[in-house]
């Protein structure tokens, strides 16, 4: 394909394993920027070597920063934010460019589809999503330090294909990313002088998590495992307010 007035924004840290799937999922791109904070693995060599612009830069637990610097640092009109371990399916990449070879004013919605490398699941936590992904550099601004969300001047519009998603690669990833995200989730509250209620926030809120996950979005589908991540989903919901009422101390 040939290359598009497209900037692909990518984040990492020690992503040696994914950048370069993702990079060369994104290869229709007319520049690839990653931003790199400050990787101890090869990713800003591999990524360099695939032509792709590195800035070091330190995420220091705010998102949000970290992508509205890159947004100003991209040189093409149009910007598409891509994980390291996400991957661009060839009839998303179609839409893409067609999109804006058209140069339609527009929020591109992208279906994703959710893998682990350690289950065939795809219920629950693991169900597809549909995200912003792809939008005019001059009309996203991003919010929320933790779970970002982008606020786009505008109108949605659902691309065709979708972005292939690998989250974990083993449990202790897993479990060490939902540490990290409780942590940062409480570090957020706190700043905004939210108080943890024991009923609401230790109890309703984790349960309600498991019974949302579990049965509204057909986890039990999944056997076994949709157990287990349901109930790791409950207890990531607990462990936010859990740190917030003890301040992260026992």
């Amino acid at each position: 394909m040939e290359k598009i007035n497209l900037t692909v924004i990518i984040m990492a840290k020690n992503e040696e394993d994914n950048i370069l799937a993702a990079i060369k999922s994104a290869s229709f791109a007319s520049e690839i920027l990653v931003i790199d904070d400050y990787s101890s693995d090869k990713t800003a060599e591999i990524a360099i070597e695939q032509g792709a612009k590195v800035i070091a830069r330190e995420l220091n637990g705010d998102f949000a920063s970290q992508l509205n610097f890159a947004i100003k640092k991209a040189r093409s009109n149009y910007v598409f934010i891509l994980d390291a371990d996400e991957r661009i399916n060839p009839k998303l990449a179609d839409s893409i460019a067609k999109t804006i070879q058209n140069e339609e004013q527009i929020t591109g919605i992208i279906k994703r589809k959710n893998y682990l490398h350690i289950t065939k699941a795809t219920h629950g936590i693991l169900r597809a999503d549909f995200i912003p992904r792809l939008f005019l550099k001059t009309a996203i601004e991003v919010r929320g330090q933790v779970h970002q969300s982008y606020c786009s001047s505008m109108p949605n519009k659902l691309l065709s294909g979708h972005l292939i998603h690998f989250p974990y690669k083993s449990w202790e990833q897993y479990l060490h990313k939902g540490n990290l995200y409780t942590s940062l989730a409480a570090e957020k509250y706190k700043q905004q002088g939210r108080k943890c209620f024991f009923l609401l926030d230790i109890v309703i809120k984790p349960f309600w998590a498991f019974f949302k996950v579990y049965f509204w979005h057909l986890g039990f589908l999944d056997g076994k495992i949709g157990f287990i991540l349901a109930f790791n989903h409950a207890a990531y919901t607990m462990n936010k307010y859990a740190k917030l009422m003890t301040e992260g101390k026992l």
